[in-house]
Order: structure tokens, then C-alpha cells, then sequence
């Protein structure tokens, strides 16, 4: 078997990153975490353990554009701290149903690339386009199969916790689409912060994920869960598109 190859990863490229315990090992890298094969029993484990880490970030991000953008308008503050709150929540589901299932926090890597990614970003509405948008709007098509092999495998503890988790995604995205459109017709300059926010994301996504982890990409999009998060149809269309070229 060839070995994969490593990207180029300039840690400049990158805000630096958040601070984490004695306990947590902390990589840069997918190819530096513990990546079991599908069927391996230990692989729920440590995505219960990663995904942990990963809602972190997402309150991590929220709380910081809380911070770093005190004059934005008061319903998007609002948004962004019921994220926030979101967030810690689903930290403590993915913590219980971890350490319910024999798991020890720290006992694998992490990677915090999505807070070094988003407050990387010097704008409100390229960070929303980048963490709600992008990334969460990911969430919305990676869970939704997750959910279904949960409840054909019996795991209703397991869907639940998805199903829970997809519904605020959901609503994540939408109140940031619904952001970014708003601020797109006021300020037509809006949409290129958006564009080099969402540039700039995904050459860093590379950087941390590599060719290796995207040709293992093997969920669909969530088309109902998108219209749902606010996307336009031919906005739908176009993700699904993109996602069967891959």
C-alpha cells in the first residue's frame, strides 16, 4: 500500500491555536490522528472523542466572534451566543456518550484547525460564512447518514445525539445565510469578504485534511436539511454537483 502523502502545512497560514490541558495531545494534521478503519471497533470511540474536541471549537469560534465584534447588530449577537450556548451543549452529549462507552478524555489526538481556520478571518460575516456555511453546512450532509445507520443498528442513544445535533446545525446555517444575504444587498462589498473568507478556508482545509481524507468523503448532501438551513435550490444543486465530482 502506497503511503499517503503528506501536505504542506505552514503553521504562518494559521491563527494560533487554542489552549488545551495536560491531558489532550494536540496535532495539526488528519494524518497525525488516530484514524481506525471503517469497521473497526474502535472507531466510534475515538470520532466520539474528535467530535468532542470539534464542538469545543465551535463554541471556542462563537464566543470569539462574541469578543472580537461588539458592534454587531444585536439579533446576530444573539444568533451567534445561542450558538455558542449550542455548542457547550454538544460538547457535554459527546463527552457522556464517550466516557459511557469505556473512553478516557485524551486518550486520542485532536486537532483544533477550525478555531486556527475562523479567527484567522478579520471579519464577522467571512468567519460565518467559513464556520456556518462551510463547515456546519458539511455537519448538515455528513450526519444525516449517521443517523439512519444509527437506527438500523439499534444505537438509539447514537441518533439521538445526531438528530439533536442536526437540528441546531440546521439553524446555525440558516441564521448565517440569512445574515450574509442581508448584508450582501447593503453592502454589495460584503460578498467579496465572503469570497476570500471561503478562499482562504478551504486552501487552509487542505493544508490540514490532505487528498487522503477527502478521497474517504463518502456521504451525499443533505438536500432537505440544506433548503431547510436556508440555501437556495441552485445553491443545493450546485453542492451536490461538486460533491459527485469528488
Amino acid at each position: 500500500m502506497t503511503a499517503p502523502i503528506r501536505p504542506h502545512f505552514d503553521p504562518s497560514f494559521f491563527a494560533p491555536a487554542p489552549r488545551r490541558d495536560a491531558r489532550f495531545t494536540v496535532v495539526d494534521q488528519w494524518l497525525d490522528c488516530v484514524n481506525f478503519e471503517p469497521g473497526d471497533p474502535k472507531r466510534l470511540i475515538e470520532f466520539l472523542h474528535r467530535q468532542m474536541n470539534e464542538e469545543i471549537n465551535g463554541m471556542e469560534n462563537a464566543a470569539r466572534s462574541l469578543v472580537d465584534f461588539p458592534d454587531a447588530e444585536w439579533d446576530l449577537r444573539m444568533c451567534v451566543a445561542r450558538q455558542c450556548a449550542d455548542e457547550a451543549r454538544h460538547v457535554q452529549m459527546f463527552q457522556r456518550l464517550f466516557e459511557s462507552r469505556g473512553g478516557t478524555v485524551g486518550e486520542y489526538p485532536v486537532m483544533n484547525f477550525q478555531f486556527r481556520i475562523i479567527t484567522k478571518v478579520d471579519n464577522l460575516i467571512g468567519r460565518l460564512a467559513v464556520q456556518n456555511r462551510s463547515f456546519e453546512a458539511e455537519g448538515v450532509d455528513a450526519v444525516e447518514p449517521e443517523i439512519e445507520k444509527a437506527r438500523k443498528e439499534g444505537d438509539w442513544e447514537l441518533a439521538d445525539l445526531f438528530d439533536a445535533q442536526l437540528a441546531d446545525e440546521i439553524c446555525h446555517v440558516r441564521f448565517a445565510n440569512e445574515y450574509i444575504a442581508e448584508a450582501s444587498k447593503r453592502d454589495p462589498r460584503s460578498v467579496m469578504q465572503v469570497g476570500r473568507a471561503l478562499d482562504y478556508g478551504g486552501k487552509a482545509f487542505r493544508q490540514v485534511m490532505g487528498e487522503e481524507f477527502l478521497h474517504r468523503v463518502d456521504y451525499g448532501t443533505n438536500q432537505q436539511g440544506r433548503i431547510e438551513a436556508g440555501f437556495k435550490p441552485e445553491e443545493v444543486r450546485f453542492a451536490a454537483a461538486q460533491r459527485q465530482r469528488k
